[in-house]
């Protein structure tokens, strides 16, 4: 492994509470999209600088909000970065049911988010939307949900 100049390399050294950091820790937002969040053992540049090293288990999923390692009073904390999403305005409850079952039907997230709901924008997503006379509109925000291909039942 090659050291890149000017980085300090964090090795994480313990496992840690993947749900609270240390309450005397600083905290750094490690921004990840929704496949990044999949990608469990790579090197990662934080925000800080600091290099990561991660090798997670197979199958770890990194969501918002979990602690990926402590190190030097510092917790590194996986955030949800600003990516693609149609978000959609249902104007009823019957027609949120609609689109939620339809969008599930291609193995996608749904995700409430405020006064809207968030899927990862592509082109079916854009056609589906469109052919269901949903109001959406394409922005970028940051999307909590999963991956196109990790749609849960």
């Amino acid at each position: 492994m090659t050291r890149l100049t000017g980085l300090r390399r964090a090795l994480l050294p313990r496992e840690p509470d993947p749900e609270e950091p240390s309450p005397t820790a600083r905290i750094v937002e490690v921004p990840m999209t929704a496949v990044d969040r999949r990608r469990v053992r790579r090197r990662l540049l934080a925000p800080d600088g600091a290099e990561l090293l991660l090798a997670f288990p197979t199958g770890t999923v990194l969501m918002p909000g979990r602690v990926l390692g402590e190190t030097g009073g510092v917790s590194y904390v996986v955030a949800a970065a600003p990516e693609e999403v149609a978000a959609v305005s249902p104007r009823s409850l019957a027609e949120a049911a609609r689109i939620a079952h339809a969008v599930g039907n291609l193995h996608r997230d749904f995700v409430e988010d405020g006064n809207v709901f968030l899927v990862l924008w592509d082109a079916p997503i854009e056609l589906l939307l469109t052919r269901l006379g949903a109001a959406f509109t394409r922005e970028t925000r940051p999307f909590h949900g999963r991956s196109s291909w990790e749609h849960e039942p």
